[in-house]
């Protein structure tokens, strides 16, 4: 049979002559490709053969050819779809198409850039090494110290007797190892390591929980029996399987003879979980490295302090606030020992003042327990010896100042000196005081002789080169560190979070399939823990399936009568 094209949308069949003596045309749809046959009452299909004649203006013009089509499908063809070069009407235009494929390779380029940076980022050694990266530089911020002057690296590190035979103060200061945890390099390394746990939780785990969630029947024994665990029961039904598999704590959905169930869907949201932890704990350590403020000060008893006159910002994200214009007063600094003498804990008690000198919190600090209030924190790290209060002949009190002795190992001693005679004489001796705490004064007369020891407030004098000498008081300085970390509560609520999903994480996500075949149920199933448990537990639940009885009743046989 030929077809001619007559039109876009009607196409004339000729009966060919080895069908029928008679022609006799016949119209129908272009998307029709069923017909009735002339000498049979049967449908017969046909494809659709279309073919362009030559007129004499298409012999002319050599650079067109020919377009034929011949279409093998018996579905509709596309609206979308044209012809070749004119035909049925059609335009062609080759320079535009060429265009328009370069412009849609850009756009692939651009749709794929995206997509191989993620698979780049998702990367299980990179991110690896990101990990070890940032441990190492933790543990170089642990080793070298921080935050100290210039110089203190210039004598430390110095050029002429390098640490390791290249390790100087240049490499401290340039690449910013005197303040690690905000230094470019660390920050650097955090948000590539957070932009890798994003990318890993974005082409993998997600995914993975997306396709856990969907609702997935086999419908053919073979493929139930491929799982990790199979097993047939002869005589059962999958509905009474549903029903033990409920009890156990799977969701079951059935669909005709298929069953499928699930437990532990959690465990599959666990990794994302953790990712997420991860990268708050990360966001919390970098808001506290650049959005904080840091100081410390020694201040004597009964002497008081601005907060915003210690603290200093520590990044580009500190902002100060309101509580920076609170006044501390140190009301007193006190001591406990142990029995051998040594310091086992010293107190601050502390008054907090506002602009208008009203007392807005008061209390009594000690190591690890600092004092909180408007997003500041004060600690008690260290102590000192102020001054030492005494009287003389009866005339006084007299307050000398106590001074650091430098001595080896790490016990404190502190000095004081009382001139005795003329004390613009330059060889002026006196009577010499040391303490190692508050609570004994040692006293040594103008030979530098042992003259006696001494409590601060015993009121017991002491008689010495002519000059009778009261201990009153020994008058501590408070060492406290203030601070405002604004990442805090973000880094606990990351590591909270990170316990959490840690334990959840190893809860096993098992699946299992099950097909009526007849009387009969094929089990099959698969879990991502718990390998070796999963087989005995799948023992156990089969063992229950109740075994399906047939019933057998006697028929009598028909009698028929004549």
């Amino acid at each position: 049979m030929v077809a001619l094209t007559l039109s876009p949308t009607k196409t004339l069949f000729l009966n060919s002559h080895l069908l029928h003596s008679t022609v006799k045309p016949h119209f129908i749809n272009l998307y029709s490709t069923k017909t009735q046959s002339l000498h049979s009452s049967r449908f017969l299909s046909f494809n659709l053969v279309t073919c362009k004649l030559k007129s004499p203006q298409d012999i002319k013009n050599k650079d067109k050819n020919i377009s034929k089509k011949i279409v093998l499908s018996e579905a509709a063809p596309s609206l979308a779809e044209k012809g070749g070069d004119g035909g049925g009407g059609g335009e062609g235009n080759g320079n535009g198409e060429v265009k328009a494929k370069s412009g849609g390779n850009l756009m692939r380029l651009v749709k794929r850039f995206p997509r191989k940076v993620l698979g780049i980022l998702s990367n299980l050694p990179l991110a690896i090494g990101e990990m070890f990266a940032v441990a190492a530089l933790m543990a170089l911020g642990t080793f070298i110290d921080q935050g100290e002057a210039p110089d203190f690296y210039f004598q430390k590190y110095p050029e002429d007797n390098p640490v390791l035979g290249f390790f100087t103060w240049r490499w401290v200061l340039t690449l910013g190892f005197d303040h690690m945890y905000s230094s470019p390099i660390f920050l650097g390394t955090l948000v590539l390591l957070g932009a890798s746990l994003m990318a890993c939780t974005y082409t993998t785990q997600i995914p993975l929980v997306k396709v856990a969630r969907r609702w997935n029947f086999l419908d053919s024994s073979e493929a139930i029996r491929k799982q990790e665990y199979s097993d047939t029961l002869p005589r059962a039904s999958v509905q009474d399987l549903g029903v033990l598999l409920m009890g156990a704590g799977y969701e079951v959905f059935l669909k005709g003879p298929s069953l499928y169930a699930f437990k532990g869907l959690a465990g599959r949201f666990a990794p994302i979980g953790v990712h997420l932890a991860m990268l708050l704990i990360m966001a919390g350590g970098t808001l506290s490295a650049v959005g904080s403020f840091r100081g410390s000060v020694t201040v004597p008893q009964g002497l008081n302090f601005v907060v915003g006159d210690v603290l200093g910002p520590t990044g580009f994200l500190s902002t100060p606030t309101d509580a920076f214009n609170t006044e501390v007063h140190i009301n007193r600094f006190y001591m406990d020992y142990y029995d051998s003498g040594e310091v086992s804990q010293f107190y601050t008690d502390l008054s907090l003042f506002d602009l208008d000198g009203k007392e807005i919190m008061r209390k009594t600090i000690s190591v690890n327990d600092p004092l909180r209030y408007g997003g500041i924190t004060i600690y008690q790290t260290d102590w000192s010896f102020s001054a030492l209060q005494i009287l003389k002949d009866d005339e006084g009190p007299f307050n000398l100042a106590m001074a650091p002795l430098k001595i080896n190992g790490d016990k404190k001693l502190f000095g004081t000196f009382l001139p005795v005679g003329d004390a613009e004489s330059p060889n002026v001796k006196g009577i010499s005081m040391l303490a190692r705490d508050l609570q004994s004064i040692v006293i040594y007369d103008m030979e530098g002789k042992f003259s006696g020891v001494r409590r601060p407030g015993s009121k017991l004098p002491i008689d010495i080169d002519g000059s009778r000498i009261v201990i009153v008081d020994a008058i501590g300085s408070s060492g406290l560190d203030l601070k405002t970390d604004p990442g805090v509560p973000i880094v606990y609520a990351g590591f909270g979070a990170l316990m959490l999903t840690t334990c959840i994480s190893f809860l096993s996500h098992s699946r299992i399939w099950a097909l009526q075949d007849g009387t009969m149920v094929v089990v099959g199933g698969k879990t991502n823990r718990a390998k070796a448990e999963f087989p005995e537990e799948m023992d156990r639940l089969l063992d229950r399936v109740p075994e399906i009885v047939e019933s057998s009743r006697s028929k009598e046989p028909d009698n028929v009568s004549g």
